[in-house]
């Protein structure tokens, strides 16, 4: 059976000698075909079956497992977010192949689900470490993160210097890792600004004046 009679290219570019294989295509196209045209409820039935067979890869699948979680409208939307964060982390020690992009997804969900210290305790626990430390995107994640976590909170109208610090930090890292982001650069002239703030005149109101204090700390993990 030739490779053409498939829709989609698997990730193993071998054509089927059995009818098992045959099958096991057939059914990867149905599942494929089924995300395409949002029928996630029977992609998610395929993917069960593909995920139990010994010629499939399902840790290399783990995209498809992410995107089938976020779609699974059947169940409690607060839960969507909470099973794909620990589904990723379970991964992590899986497929610790992958665990650098796995890595960048998980802190991508939790500061959706805006679980932003958790993500940086995420990120505190990697990137002091070779080979996360040369990653520019988990640096630019750990200064956005630090750099939104030293706003003023609640009624307080102080800036939290040391995360502010930390936020400079991290973007200066990404900016040398990766020269080209305007976006880092961006947001590292916003750091600089805010850690520099202007002097207003004497006669300017208060809540245009940005106290500044370093009373806030960081939170560190240690890795086992």
């Amino acid at each position: 059976m030739s490779r053409s009679e498939f829709l989609f290219a698997s990730l193993n570019s071998k054509s089927p000698d059995t009818s098992r294989k045959v099958h096991i295509r057939r059914l990867y196209d149905v599942m494929q075909l089924c995300i395409q045209r949002g029928d996630y409820g029977r992609a998610r039935k395929a993917w069960a079956i593909l995920a139990r067979c010994k010629e499939i890869h399902w840790k290399a699948m783990w995209t498809t497992a992410v995107l089938l979680l976020m779609s699974d409208k059947d169940g409690h939307a607060q839960n969507e977010g909470a099973r794909t964060i620990d589904f990723l982390r379970s991964m992590m020690l899986r497929y610790p192949e992958e665990k650098q992009t796995i890595l960048r997804e998980l802190v991508l969900r939790l500061i959706q689900a805006g679980r932003y210290n958790e993500a940086l305790d995420e990120l505190d626990l990697y990137l002091p470490s070779f080979p996360y430390q040369d990653n520019p995107v988990l640096h630019a994640y750990a200064g956005l993160i630090c750099l939104y976590l030293s706003q003023p909170q609640g009624e307080s109208h102080t800036v939290d210097t040391s995360f502010l610090r930390t936020a400079k930090t991290h973007l200066e890292r990404s900016k040398i890792l990766d020269p080209d982001n305007t976006v880092v650069q961006g947001f590292l002239e916003k750091a600089s600004n805010s850690q520099n703030p202007q002097v207003g005149p004497p006669d300017s109101d208060d809540e245009n004046t940005m106290n500044v204090d370093s009373d806030g700390q960081p939170r560190k993990r240690v890795r086992a």
